[in-house]
């Protein structure tokens, strides 16, 4: 799987079945999807999706992951923040998690996967996953070829195919249709914590 902007909840429940996430420093082509600097939050103005900038001549089909800089027009992370706090600031996790989630929102990542791993971290360690996160580069080649790519079949602008349930969990705000698939893990870790793994766990049972 390629490196994601605070992944979808369905990103995660697929990554942790596998055990391993591969973050292959190399892909190109990423303006082909959104997911690397992208993410959706739900909040009382409901789905938003939030998007870090990027510097565009690093934002190319053949420029790889390594070099994919952030651009910081516009004041994005402070908007970024402001749009947490509202969406989150009175869930039952966002004061456990606002500084360490705050510290990388505000931080100076220059390169967009540095930021994505940061992101990445925090969730990681506060959900206490078993996952462990990987580089292709740093492995053999054997362990390549068993892995399940995931690139181009999830995080898209079109639903996935994966044998995967959308596994129902606590939301702040749900809408007139109610529970709201395919959020970014922030949103389940805001509203469920360390119970989130279980929601996870669910999602790829059957």
């Amino acid at each position: 799987m390629g490196s994601m902007c605070a992944a979808s909840v369905r990103c995660y429940a697929a990554a942790l079945k596998a055990g391993t996430l591969l973050i292959d420093m190399n892909e190109t082509r990423l303006p082909l999807r959104h997911s690397h600097h992208r993410y959706r939050i739900d909040g009382p103005n409901g789905v938003q999706t939030l998007t870090v900038p990027l510097v565009g001549s690093t934002n190319n089909m053949m420029t790889p992951l390594r070099d994919v800089l952030i651009s910081e027009h516009g004041d994005w992370r402070r908007l970024h923040w402001g749009a947490l706090f509202s969406a989150y600031g009175r869930s039952p996790y966002f004061d456990y998690i606002a500084d360490d989630l705050s510290r990388v929102v505000h931080g100076h990542q220059r390169y967009l996967h540095e930021f994505n791993a940061q992101l990445h971290e925090v969730v990681v360690d506060f959900m206490a996953l078993p996952l462990e996160t990987r580089y292709p580069e740093l492995v053999g080649a054997h362990e390549l070829e068993k892995a399940i790519d995931l690139r181009g079949r999830i995080g898209m602008k079109k639903a996935d195919t994966l044998q995967m349930s959308n596994v129902p969990y606590y939301q702040m705000w749900p809408g007139q249709e109610g529970f709201r698939p395919d959020l970014s893990i922030l949103d389940l870790m805001m509203n469920m914590g360390r119970e989130g793994i279980l929601t996870l766990m669910e999602m790829t049972q059957g």
